[in-house]
C-alpha cells in the first residue's frame, strides 16, 4: 500500500478511536434510560453541543497534526532512507543517508552508513582483485584497439547480420568524408557500433562475397573475396572481405563474421582516365601531322631536283606540322601534367608518427635535443617515410656541423591540401648558395650514406622545400611542403575536445546482436538508444519558439559511445530571446549562417534511425520536433523514454527530479552543462545508472519502462 493511503487509513482510525467509545457508551446508556431521563439528557446535551463539538474538532485536528508529524518522521523518513540505501547499493557507492528525524531514525541511519562504509572497503578489495584478474585481457584488448587505430587502411569488422562491431580511426574519417549532410557526426549516419554496414556498401554485393567465402571454406581454399561498389554519393570503393571463424580444436570452423578493408579508389580511377585521355589526345592528334610530315619528306627525297618554290612549300609543311605537334604536346602536358607524372610509390602516414621517429633518430645519432610546437596530430601525409626521415636527419647533421646548433624544433601545420613540416633552429643566417649546395649533394649522416640528394627526395614526393628566416624570433627554419594524404578528412574541434583517451571503436559483445526492429518486449540493456537534447529560443514551442541546437549521443550494448555524436547549431529564422542567451550561451552570431531545420532534421532523423529515443523532460523536446512534422515531412515514430519520469519511478519519495539533482544523487560528474551535446551525455550517463535500478523493481523491458513512466505525476505535463 502506498504511503499516502496508509496515512489516510491512520486518520480514519484516529477518528474512530476518538469518537467510537463515546458513541458506543452513549448508545448503551440511552437504551437503559427511561423516557423522562432521555428528555432531560437530550436538553442537557443540546445546550452543551457547540462546546463539545468544538473540543472534539480541536482534539481531532491536534491528533491529525501529531499523526502527520510522526508519519513524516518515521514512515516517509524510513522510505527515503530505503531509497538512499538502494542508490548506495546500485548507483552511487559514495552516497550516504542524511542524519535527520527522531533520535531512533538517526541511529538507524548512522548504523546504515557504517555498514555502507564497511561494504565499500570490501568492494574496493574485490574490485582490486577483479582488476588484477582482468589486466591481461584488457591489455590484449588495448593492443588490438591501438593496432586498429593506427592502421593506414580503413578496417571494419561486422557480424553475419552486417552489424558493425569494430572500426578504426581511418574508417571513421574516410566514411565521414563520404557522408552527406551538414552535420559533423562520427562517420555521419553511415558508420557506428551496432549500425548496419549496408548503409555504406551494397547489400547484395556483401552477401555475394559471404557466399563466395563460404564456398571457398568448404573447398578448403583461402577464404578471401574482393569486390568494388559505389556509395550513395557516387564514390567508388574497393573492398576486401576475410572471415572471422568460430570453432575450436577439431570442430568444423564456421563463419561468425567478417573483416572488411575498404579503400576509396575514385581518385585513382579519375587519374587513370585522365592519363588515357592524354594518351588518346597525343596519338589521335599527332597521326595526321605525322602523315603530312612523312609525305612531304618522301617527296623531298624522291625528287631532289624539284623546283625551289615547290621545295619551299614542302619544307613549310614540315615546319608547320612540327610546330602544330609541339603545340599539341605542350597543351596536353599543361592539361594533364598531374596525371602524367610518375612518382615514387608513397604511403599514407600519420605525420606526428613520422616526426616522433625522426626525433628519436636525431637524438640517437646526433645527440641533439629535439622539441616540438604547434603539432597537428590529425594530419596524414603521403610520404616515403624512410627517405624523408633520412633527409631531415641529414639537415640536422649539417646544421650541427656548420652552425653548432644546440637544439632543433619541429612544427607541423596545414593549409588546404598541403602540409607544412618545419625544422626550426636558432642561429646565424644561411646563404642561399649554401642551401643550394646542401640540396644537391649526396646525403650522408655519420657512416650512413644515401644514393639520393635532398632534391631527389623532394622530387620523389612531388613536394617543395625552402629556407626562411623568422627575424622577430631570431631563428630560421627549413619548410617541407608535403601532399596531404586525405585533405578532405579532418577531425572537428568538438572531436578533439572529446579525445581524452583512446576512442571506443570496438565492442565484440555485439557479435550476438540480432538484426531486429525495435521490440518493446526486449530488455532495456539489449537495445540501441539515441539520447538527445535541444536548445531553443524560449520555452513555448506552441507560440513560435524554435530549436537552435540539437545534440545527441548513441548508447549501444549498455555503453555510452562518446565518439558517435550529433552536434549541430541551427538558424531559427527568428531573433533569440535575450533572457535565454545566458542559459545556453548561444548568440545571434553563432546561429547566423547555420543550416535551418529543413536541412538538419532529416540528418538527425537518419542519425537516430532504428533506435529508442531518450531525453530528460522529453515532452518538451518532442513537442518541438512534432511541430515541424508538417513542414519537413519528418516523423519520429520510435519509442521515447524520459529520464525525468524514470527518476520518479525509481525514486518516488525524492523531492526533486531535475537533471542536476539526479546527477548529484547518482554520483555522476559532468564537466559542462546547458549545451545540447553535454546535456545529452549527462542524460545518457543517468539512464545507464538507472537500468539496474529499474531491473531491481522488475522493470526490465522498454514496454514496462513506458508503462511505469505513464503512471507518474510528471507524465501529465503538456507543452
Amino acid at each position: 500500500m502506498k504511503a499516502k493511503y496508509r496515512f489516510a487509513l491512520a486518520v480514519v482510525v484516529l477518528g474512530l478511536l476518538m469518537t467510537g467509545p463515546f458513541v458506543v457508551t452513549s448508545l448503551l446508556v440511552w437504551l437503559d434510560m427511561k423516557e423522562a431521563e432521555r428528555v432531560m439528557l437530550t436538553e442537557l446535551l443540546l445546550s452543551r453541543l457547540p462546546v463539545g463539538t468544538m473540543m472534539t474538532i480541536v482534539g481531532f485536528g491536534f491528533g491529525v497534526m501529531v499523526l502527520h508529524k510522526l508519519f513524516k518522521q518515521y514512515v516517509e523518513g524510513l522510505l527515503r532512507m530505503a531509497e538512499t540505501l538502494r542508490m548506495m547499493l546500485s548507483a552511487n557507492r559514495n552516497f550516504r543517508v542524511t542524519l535527520e528525524g527522531p533520535v531512533e531514525v538517526q541511529q538507524l541511519a548512522r548504523a546504515a552508513n557504517d555498514l555502507a562504509q564497511q561494504r565499500d572497503v570490501l568492494m574496493d578489495d574485490v574490485d582490486a582483485q577483479i582488476s588484477r584478474a582482468k589486466a591481461s585481457v584488457e591489455e590484449e584488448k588495448n593492443r588490438l584497439a591501438a593496432l586498429m587505430s593506427e592502421l593506414a587502411q580503413a578496417v571494419v569488422v561486422c557480424n553475419l547480420d552486417g552489424r558493425i562491431l569494430l572500426y578504426n580511426n581511418r574508417a571513421r574519417l574516410q566514411f565521414k568524408a563520404l557522408a552527406q549532410g551538414p552535420t559533423s557526426v562520427s562517420g555521419g549516419a553511415l558508420i557506428g557500433l551496432g549500425r548496419s554496414i549496408f548503409s555504406i556498401l551494397e547489400k547484395n554485393q556483401v552477401q555475394h562475397a559471404q557466399e563466395v567465402i563460404t564456398q571457398r571454406l568448404d573447398a578448403g581454399k583461402t577464404a578471401l573475396s574482393n569486390f568494388i561498389t559505389t556509395t550513395r554519393g557516387g564514390q567508388l570503393l574497393r573492398a576486401q572481405m576475410v572471415p572471422v571463424l568460430s570453432g575450436t580444436g577439431d570442430e568444423k570452423k564456421t563463419m561468425s563474421g567478417y573483416v572488411l578493408t575498404v579503400e576509396n579508389i575514385t581518385r585513382s580511377l579519375e587519374q587513370e582516365a585522365k592519363r588515357d585521355q592524354a594518351l588518346h589526345s597525343l596519338t589521335e592528334g599527332s597521326r595526321s601531322s605525322l602523315g603530312s610530315i612523312r609525305a612531304a619528306i618522301t617527296n623531298l627525297i624522291d625528287y631532289p631536283d624539284m623546283e625551289a618554290e615547290l621545295r619551299e612549300r614542302f619544307v613549310h609543311v614540315v615546319d608547320d606540322e612540327a610546330a602544330r605537334m609541339n603545340q599539341r604536346l605542350d597543351q596536353t602536358m599543361a592539361e594533364f601534367s598531374d596525371s602524367m607524372k610518375t612518382r615514387w610509390p608513397l604511403e599514407d602516414i600519420l605525420a606526428i608518427d613520422l616526426i616522433a621517429a625522426t626525433q628519436r633518430r636525431i637524438e640517437d645519432k646526433l645527440k641533439l635535443p629535439i622539441k616540438t610546437e604547434e603539432l597537428d596530430d590529425t594530419l596524414w601525409v603521403k610520404a616515403d617515410s624512410f627517405s624523408l626521415m633520412f633527409a631531415l636527419t641529414f639537415l640536422a647533421a649539417k646544421l650541427q656541423d656548420h652552425y653548432e646548433t644546440r637544439e632543433l624544433r619541429f612544427r607541423l601545420t596545414s593549409e588546404g591540401k598541403l602540409a607544412y613540416l618545419d625544422l626550426i633552429w636558432a642561429g646565424a643566417a644561411m646563404s642561399s648558395e649554401t642551401f643550394y649546395t646542401w640540396e644537391m649533394e649526396t646525403m650522408q649522416v655519420g657512416d650512413e650514406t644515401s644514393p639520393l640528394s635532398l632534391r631527389d627526395v623532394i622530387d620523389r614526393h612531388g613536394a617543395e622545400i625552402w629556407y626562411q628566416r623568422e627575424k622577430a624570433a631570431h631563428r630560421a627554419f627549413f619548410r617541407f611542403v608535403l601532399p596531404v594524404a586525405m585533405p578532405e578528412i579532418a577531425q572537428d574541434q568538438d572531436d578533439k575536445a572529446r579525445d581524452t583517451g583512446r576512442p571506443e571503436y570496438y565492442d565484440f559483445d555485439l557479435f550476438n546482436f540480432e538484426d531486429k526492429s525495435i521490440d518493446l518486449d526486449r530488455k532495456l540493456s539489449d537495445l540501441a538508444y539515441t539520447v538527445f537534447d535541444t536548445e531553443t529560443t524560449g520555452l513555448e514551442p506552441s507560440n513560435g519558439d524554435e530549436i537552435i541546437q540539437i545534440g545527441a549521443v548513441r548508447v549501444v550494448n549498455n555503453r555510452l559511445l562518446r565518439q558517435e555524436v550529433f552536434n549541430q547549431l541551427l538558424d531559427p529564422e527568428r531573433p533569440l530571446k535575450p533572457e535565454s542567451i545566458p542559459i545556453h550561451g548561444i548568440t545571434e552570431d553563432m546561429v547566423r549562417g547555420q543550416p535551418n531545420i529543413d536541412v538538419v532534421l532529416p540528418a538527425f532523423h537518419e542519425f537516430c534511425e532504428d533506435t529508442v529515443l531518450i531525453a530528460h523532460n522529453a515532452a518538451f523536446d518532442m513537442r518541438f520536433l512534432q511541430l515541424k512534422e508538417e513542414r519537413t515531412g519528418i516523423r519520429f515514430i520510435q519509442p521515447v523514454l524520459d529520464t525525468l519520469l524514470l527518476s520518479a519511478v525509481v525514486h518516488p519519495n525524492q523531492e526533486s527530479h531535475k537533471l542536476d539533482v539526479i546527477l548529484e544523487r547518482l554520483g555522476i560528474e559532468i564537466g559542462g552543462r546547458h549545451n545540447a551535446l553535454e546535456d545529452s551525455l549527462a542524460t545518457a550517463a543517468v539512464f545507464l545508472k538507472m537500468i539496474p535500478m529499474l531491473e531491481e523493481m522488475g522493470i526490465v523491458t522498454v514496454r514496462q519502462a513506458l508503462e511505469a513512466s505513464e503512471k507518474t505525476y510528471f507524465a501529465r505535463i503538456k507543452y
